[in-house]
């Protein structure tokens, strides 16, 4: 099988994505896969400066089935294409803004631009692949007479109390023990009622806790910790309110 060559995601606009648009401005992101579950993992770089980035989108357990009626479309839609393409290919779906395509997304143009873009995808190759708010990297594995497309996808599902939010920075963290370059961490919730609560006192000392925790063992860069939702997009270490 050959060898991967990252693809730049600056060049087609990721940064620009639901999922990166309120993080730094970089002036490269590549996608590294999943080191743990449904975690993101990224390498970016800023002002000649290497960032490691971990992402993780959730939603509420009591929302799954919102998720999961966007989640069997998009296979259903991936598996039409799997017909008409021809090769092994992976295509890991990286972002979807579930809420704003209820009504809007055209799934038909979806797979053909999925077919499309294989045809001009080598073995080895990455390509990212964009639809309206749906933005997921194609990978060429190895080439064959008939196709198939392995779908993944990147959403967890929130089953716990919200005063365990903590837990998930937590997770995130120890995929980065003692890094030697600067850190992102991001949680994107994509459910109606966030799980992050300002107002909840108990999960909001957990996180500080953590985060203090996380600081003090902290040689050389403080992380950035980064919760966005429906209410907005919060950096917890300085307190900031990007939007």
């Amino acid at each position: 099988m050959p060898s991967l060559n990252l693809f730049n995601l600056i060049d087609a606009h990721f940064q620009s994505s639901n999922l990166f648009s309120h993080l730094p401005v970089f002036d490269e992101i590549y996608y590294l896969g999943h080191p743990e579950g449904k975690v993101q993992k990224y390498k970016a770089v800023r002002e000649g400066q290497e960032c490691g980035i971990f992402a993780l989108t959730v939603i509420r357990k009591e929302e799954e089935i919102v998720w999961e009626a966007a989640e069997d479309i998009l296979e259903r839609c991936v598996w039409e294409a799997t017909r008409r393409v021809q090769g092994h290919f992976i295509f890991d779906l990286l972002t979807f803004d579930i809420h704003k395509e209820i009504n809007t997304f055209n799934y038909t143009e979806f797979g053909q631009l999925l077919v499309n873009s294989s045809l001009k995808t080598d073995p080895g190759e990455q390509r990212l692949v964009k639809y309206s708010s749906a933005y997921g990297i194609l990978q060429k594995l190895i080439v064959e007479r008939w196709g198939k497309i392995t779908f993944k996808t990147s959403v967890d599902i929130y089953d716990d109390k919200p005063e365990f939010f903590y837990t998930i920075v937590r997770r995130m963290f120890k995929l980065a023990e003692f890094p030697n370059h600067p850190l992102i961490v991001l949680v994107n919730d994509l459910s109606s009622d966030p799980v992050f609560d300002p107002a909840n006192e108990q999960q909001q000392q957990f996180l500080r806790k953590l985060i203090d925790e996380r600081v003090q063992d902290s040689i050389e860069f403080l992380p950035e910790v980064y919760v966005q939702d429906r209410e907005g997009v919060r950096e917890l270490l300085s307190g900031t309110i990007v939007k």
